[in-house]
């Protein structure tokens, strides 16, 4: 039997990267995590083995809005209802908007918005059952400013934020907060792709004199769904080491 006080948290997209280290973040603060992505990997299964049984996955498409209902319910009758939830799950495809191709702008739509929409949608519902939530929505310095060669990305990023005001109104009320936080380059697989040169110049231009850590992030997104943010609501939160100031 799930105690009803046990913490239960969804994040999305926690099979490597960001996501994982997101998972592992809350599983240390107590909480128990449920995540899902397509496939899973050789660290997510370690993770796993290590959690003592508070981690969970699934394979899960994102945009299969039937497959998240499934999982969701799922959850709440493994864990508990939901009272967290980080959307962390994205993809990008890098291109001139003038030369990309349709299918990998509307991929991306659906991914990184649509599906961070419907997870939302479905895991408030739990909340209001509880009187209380918070939702962390991942989006990305490329939505606050723009960078060349990323429009359609940082436009489903800038949504987000926009997703983040428009709900913290919505749900306040409901005892739901909803924030965003926006990492700048950090030093993971979003960068493998960089020449060292291209990698030094971010580094020049950030006044911290670095690129960016999941630790950076998910020690941010940890403190937006605890109670030490109980009034902080509709917020985008840049963690970039002042890249955009």
């Amino acid at each position: 039997m799930i105690e009803s006080s046990t913490r239960v948290a969804v994040v999305s997209g926690g099979s490597k990267g960001l996501g994982l280290a997101l998972c592992e973040s809350l599983i240390a603060a107590g909480y128990r995590v449920a995540t899902f992505s397509r496939n899973p990997t050789s660290e997510l299964e370690l993770a796993i083995a290590q959690s003592k049984g508070r981690l969970y996955w699934e394979s899960v498409d994102i945009a299969d809005e039937d497959m998240l209902s499934g999982f969701l319910q799922r959850v709440r009758e493994q864990h508990g209802r939901v009272g967290y939830l980080v959307n962390s799950a994205g993809m990008a495809h890098e291109g001139i908007l003038t030369t990309m191709k349709s299918k990998d702008i509307s991929q991306m739509i659906s991914v990184n918005l649509g599906g961070a929409i419907s997870l939302s949608q479905l895991c408030v519902k739990q909340m209001m059952v509880r009187g209380a939530g918070a939702i962390v929505n991942v989006s990305s310095v490329v939505g606050v400013r723009g960078f060349k060669g990323v429009g359609a990305y940082s436009a489903t990023k800038a949504a987000l934020d926009g997703l983040t005001r428009s709900l913290s109104r919505e749900l306040g009320s409901m005892g739901v907060r909803v924030n965003s936080v926006a990492p700048g380059f950090m030093e993971t697989e979003m960068t493998h792709g960089l020449t060292e040169q291209q990698k030094g110049r971010i580094v020049r231009q950030t006044p911290l004199g670095r690129l960016g850590t999941v630790e950076d992030v998910s020690s941010v997104v940890k403190f937006l769904l605890s109670d030490e943010s109980k009034f902080i609501t509709g917020q985008t939160f840049v963690v970039d080491g002042g890249l955009t100031v």
